[in-house]
């Protein structure tokens, strides 16, 4: 007896007749501008700058980059690409009311039309929803209330350009995520105006944990604004984000905005601390005034009880030779200000872990411990705008 076709198909235990679409694998134009460009990113990334004419690479990526800029039709197409703003303003074409509505072919606009689309019944009702945290959204912001902030945007841009600022790595939150402070989010710079934090007390089966948490108010440099959560918008930089770092000159000033004599109502920030390598390694054991800068907000002893397992104290234990208690001092700045004065002395040296990887060290310095204590101190008292390090000569010298 003859079978149907729906015998046949149903038939098909190899699955001979089963048809595969074919994917095109030929990219299209759109696709090509975006690979180009999003080299131009990665080189932004890495570098925190733009491609200049110093090397025939970095000139080519330069001379696309200005063909993109120069082309109206190629930025629009690679705007949601633009992580740093290397495009510029984007002309967008304004849609009125009245060309929606005049556009309305199939009548989806019209007020006779069916609205039952609009009711749900499995969805939480608004007053079910108010019992639990509202979701921040991003809410436009009006002109004038963003006029300070997108010049703020613009230096921050300028000052990165510049190499004044560079785009670091972001990482534990509750100690980098500040008011006052630039990260780049989603391809977006943003400013953190403000945040109402508060301690609050998990309980969870590894025991309670203490934790900070609120409302900000966040600033987006395309004009919008949002009230996300301290940790939630933590989470979203140190996702894929970045940190953006101080200038010098803001360090500086910091520094000697806040110091000054340690009164009672003072709270203590850290210490920072200088060490010598006890190790054997003969690479390392015969430089002479060789030293670890480094910072701490719990005890130095309890910091270093594990320093021979550590790449940052080059696998070997090793000896306090100063350390000095800090109060109401952005700490990470002094310890950044300290290792910029030092950067020509920077210990430059490869060592491997037990699995074979290499790590670098870049808190380690070759300068006498004297000169050490002798920077720390005029840190400490402002003084230290007025001085610049000999390598040559090993000593201060006042500019």
């Amino acid at each position: 007896m003859p079978k149907s076709l729906d015998d046949i198909f149903d038939d098909d235990e190899f699955g001979l007749l089963d048809f595969k679409e074919k994917r095109s694998i030929v990219k299209t134009d759109e696709d090509r501008l975006t690979d180009v460009f999003m080299e131009i990113n990665q080189f932004y990334e890495k570098t925190g700058r733009e491609p200049s004419t110093s090397s025939m690479s970095e000139y080519g990526l330069l001379s696309k980059l200005k063909a993109f800029r120069s082309n109206e039709a190629h930025k629009k197409v690679l705007k949601p690409f633009d992580r740093y703003n290397l495009l510029g303003e984007v002309a967008v074409e304004e849609i009125t009311i009245d060309d929606i509505l005049e556009d309305d072919d199939l009548g989806l606009l019209e007020s006779d039309a069916d609205n039952s689309i609009f009711t749900f019944t499995h969805t939480p009702k608004p007053e079910d929803r108010a019992k639990t945290d509202f979701v921040a959204q991003r809410q436009p912001m009006v002109e004038k209330e963003f006029a300070k902030y997108e010049d703020m945007f613009r230096k921050v841009h300028k000052e990165l350009k510049e190499g004044k600022r560079k785009l670091r790595q972001f990482d534990n939150f509750e100690e980098n995520l500040k008011v006052g402070k630039f990260y780049i989010a989603d391809g977006i710079m943003l400013y953190l105006e403000s945040a109402d934090l508060q301690k609050e007390f998990k309980q969870l089966k590894s025991g309670d944990r203490e934790r900070l948490d609120g409302r900000t108010v966040t600033v987006f440099e395309n004009g919008t604004s949002s009230n996300l959560l301290f940790r939630s918008l933590g989470k979203v930089i140190q996702k894929g984000g970045k940190l953006i770092t101080e200038t010098a000159e803001s360090i500086e000033d910091e520094l000697w905005k806040n110091s000054g004599l340690v009164k009672e109502e003072d709270v203590k920030s850290g210490w920072i601390y200088v060490l010598k390598s006890k190790g054997k390694n003969i690479k390392i054991s015969q430089i002479k005034d060789l030293y670890k800068i480094g910072f701490s907000t719990t005890s130095v002893e309890d910091r270093i009880k594990n320093a021979a397992k550590q790449a940052t104290y080059l696998f070997a234990d090793v000896e306090i030779k100063a350390t000095y208690k800090c109060y109401n001092l952005n700490t990470q700045n002094f310890e950044n200000l300290l290792h910029r004065f030092f950067g020509e002395c920077c210990l430059n040296i490869d060592l491997y872990d037990e699995n074979k990887q290499r790590i670098t060290p870049r808190e380690w310095f070759v300068v006498p411990l004297p000169i050490i204590n002798e920077v720390i101190e005029l840190i400490i008292s402002g003084g230290i705008v007025n001085y610049s390090y000999d390598v040559t000569k090993q000593k201060l010298i006042l500019k």
